[in-house]
């Protein structure tokens, strides 16, 4: 077994091999590290899939492998359960080497550690859906009633009431990935591995299951390992994406770091129709929202402050920082000519708002056909920003002018 080590990260690859052919250590001798995977399978004979790996996950993210096919993504995915052996290397999870674990570790390891998600669902056809939810926890060995209990449980986390009884023939594509996501859920592993198990549905579908990925993560924080071919799909779901070309990782970082720092040609092609406004959020762009009145200030604080702040309208939140709406500068005179003490009975317009969370290219269209510049406002109600058309357009973003 290997030696307990503490850590930071979760999983830890560490110079990885995988190569196809007799005599596979060949292909590692010194003479041969400057020849590319044709030219060792030319002279040798052998097919390096995997050459001189190393990464780490840490506790809680989502890595994301990809790379077109070939490049060695699925190879790597199978090699850190060890569904294939590694030439040479090292694969750590949470401190363990599990290239020395004994078979019985190992099947332990794969039982309780981690749970694999494939593209093909790899669903039990003849068995129902909340059997297949509950397969792991039998073959763990659980009682009947208490596998199925947490199977029921899980079946509603992904979103499948009412479908417990139905056979996976009789689902969709979607629905059958939901009971393999499931399934893979229900035995509480800290690490989920999952082989492209969204490439196979419509673009519709398969954007939901994105989306409902992404809400089950903040909910579980579990450690995600995701092989994709899709840039896009590595974007949207990744904390960190790392590309793969000929069994090498070529580039590794944030999605933005990816997008805006592409290492070689072969990574500036790959996202070379991916707009940097996708990874900008409003978070980012947003200023302090110092246009804020309170309910119980005046009409006439009011509007001095409309006046220093050369502006025809301001947010009024509530004694909790919640945005409440948009006062005008005609509501306020109104106020003022029915000397009311506090904006209590203003009538206030509808704030045009956007989570910190939304991308860049989603707030433009947004600025462009707001009456009022948009608030940042937290899923709680709370003010922490206000987006401005006329600081967009100093700061270089492109929105066009429709005033006239």
């Amino acid at each position: 077994m290997g030696v307990m080590t503490q850590s930071e990260h979760q999983i830890e690859v560490k110079n990885v091999w995988k190569v196809f052919g007799n005599r596979p250590e060949r292909a590692l001798d010194s003479k041969h590290a400057e020849k590319t995977r044709t030219e060792i399978q030319e002279e040798l004979g052998l097919v390096t899939a995997l050459r001189d790996v190393s990464f780490n996950v840490d506790f809680g993210q989502v890595y994301v492998l990809m790379g077109l096919s070939g490049s060695g993504k699925s190879t790597l995915a199978r090699a850190l359960i060890r569904l294939t052996d590694p030439t040479a290397g090292e694969v750590y999870f949470d401190g363990e080497d599990i290239l020395q674990f004994s078979p019985d570790r190992l099947i332990d390891f794969r039982r309780s550690t981690v749970a694999m998600v494939f593209q093909n669902y790899a669903l039990l056809p003849h068995r129902r859906v909340l059997e297949n939810v509950a397969y792991g926890l039998e073959v763990k060995g659980m009682e009947k009633e208490e596998r199925l209990d947490i199977a029921r449980d899980t079946v509603e986390k992904v979103g499948l009431n009412g479908w417990e009884r139905y056979f996976p023939r009789e689902m969709s594509g979607g629905m059958q990935q939901r009971v393999g996501l499931a399934r893979a859920l229900a035995v509480n592993p800290s690490v989920l591995i999952m082989d492209e198990p969204f490439s196979g549905l419509d673009p519709l579908i398969r954007r939901q299951m994105q989306d409902e990925l992404l809400t089950l993560q903040a909910d579980l924080h579990k450690t995600i390992v995701f092989i994709t071919h899709d840039l896009n799909e590595a974007i949207k779901l990744g904390t960190r994406i790392a590309i793969m070309r000929d069994g090498e990782i070529i580039q590794e970082g944030t999605p933005d770091e990816i997008v805006a720092l592409p290492s070689d040609d072969y990574v500036s092609e790959f996202v070379r129709d991916v707009s940097s406004t996708r990874l900008i959020q409003a978070r980012t762009v947003m200023s302090e929202a110092g246009d804020v009145v309170n309910l119980r200030q005046g009409p006439g604080a009011a509007l001095i402050l409309m006046e220093n702040m050369g502006s025809d309208s301001l947010f009024v939140v509530g004694g909790d920082s919640r945005l409440k709406g948009m006062l005008t500068k005609q509501e306020a005179e109104s106020l003022a000519n029915r000397r009311q003490k506090t904006l209590e009975e203003a009538r206030l317009q509808d704030p045009v708002i956007v989570d910190p969370d939304t991308s860049l290219d989603e707030i433009i269209p947004i600025v462009e056909g707001a009456p009022f510049h948009v608030a940042v406002v937290e899923e709680n109600g709370v003010l922490v920003g206000a987006i401005r058309r006329d600081e967009l357009l100093s700061g270089g973003v492109g929105i066009g002018d429709n005033s006239g």
